[in-house]
């Protein structure tokens, strides 16, 4: 592999680069002092900054907290994957305004049971849950919010929003980050239930080799196997891999071939490109904005968020 990428990772002048490149590519421990200081570095770094910049005095930003990439869950939920360290109160404020939406009573009744199995797009009370228990702002309704979750999940393990219905199996999009979610708070508070949810969920995957359908070993989707940075809700096999490895099944067998497609990715000088693109940068006022630009886009040039993520993966797996 080309070292090109590594010098260039360890040097970012971004402090979540830098975080992440020690801890899931060297592997460095969490309380080693430079992994401290450079986690805490990411609370002040300039993409953070522009992410949280319009806020009220109050804390809150001035719009629903699911619009589209800029709401208060999708900032937070951006805030957990960039290794922004736990504990900061000022952040109390958009949990606040997670909880508000997702709790209002009269939407809680209109979560749709068809056929048996609840249609909720469970991915947003899973990313709260994850969101609470990784930036250290829990109280009681992350518990609430988890026993939703389990009441919501399918019976093959996973979760669905589609109405229709004949829909039979669990939805990838929907199943990912409930799936870090359980596992998390398996480890959080030791619940068997969570772990329980979590192999089940996990099986969805492993089963279907993180990308490709059961019946013919087709690719399920076409974007499955484009990596991109932020995937937002969306799923690709990076997002997959990491999920296998947060919760150690990276050595399932059932993993290598997501790992070969993601291996046989990688550029010259040994990044990863970013081969899709969820959002847009503009002062226009409509869905799908980001304050962010993260690194260039296309299939022949490295982004740093792509690299340093899929090469901890290929680290974690053996592979470099």
């Amino acid at each position: 592999m080309a070292l090109e990428i590594l010098d260039r990772l360890a040097k970012s002048e971004d402090p979540s680069i830098r975080y992440l490149f020690m801890r899931e590519v060297l592997g460095k421990d969490e309380n080693d002092p430079e992994v401290k200081s450079t986690r805490q570095a990411i609370v002040t770094s300039p993409n953070v900054l522009q992410m949280l910049a319009a806020r009220n005095p109050d804390g809150t930003f001035p719009w629903h907290a699911y619009s589209k990439w800029r709401g208060a869950f999708w900032t937070l939920l951006q805030l957990v994957d960039l290794g922004y360290p736990p504990g900061d109160k000022s952040l109390l404020p958009l949990m606040e305004q997670n909880y508000a939406w997702l709790l209002d009573p009269d939407r809680l009744k209109k979560i749709p049971e068809i056929n048996g199995k609840y249609r909720r797009c469970a991915l947003q009370e899973a990313s709260v849950v994850l969101i609470a228990i990784k930036l250290g702002l829990m109280d009681d309704r992350v518990h609430q919010l988890f026993d939703l979750l389990l009441k919501w999940q399918w019976p093959d393990g996973g979760w669905n929003c589609d109405k229709n219905q004949t829909a039979s199996h669990s939805s990838f999009y929907e199943s990912w980050i409930p799936l870090r979610t359980m596992h998390v708070y398996a480890q959080q508070f030791d619940d068997e239930r969570a772990r329980q949810a979590a192999a089940r969920a996990a099986e969805i995957f492993l089963s279907r080799n993180l990308y490709k359908r059961k019946e013919d070993g087709t690719v399920m989707q076409k974007g499955f196997t484009q990596l991109a940075f932020p995937p937002y809700w969306h799923y690709d096999i990076l997002a997959g891999l990491r999920v296998m490895s947060e919760i150690g099944k990276l050595t399932d067998p059932r993993c290598k071939d997501a790992l070969d497609q993601l291996a046989s990715k990688q550029l010259p000088d040994g990044g990863f490109a970013a081969e899709a693109k969820y959002y847009q940068v503009t002062d226009r006022v409509v869905s799908g904005v980001s304050p962010v630009k993260w690194g260039p886009v296309g299939k022949s040039k490295s982004n740093d968020p792509v690299s340093v993520r899929a090469l901890g993966v290929l680290k974690k797996a053996g592979r470099l």
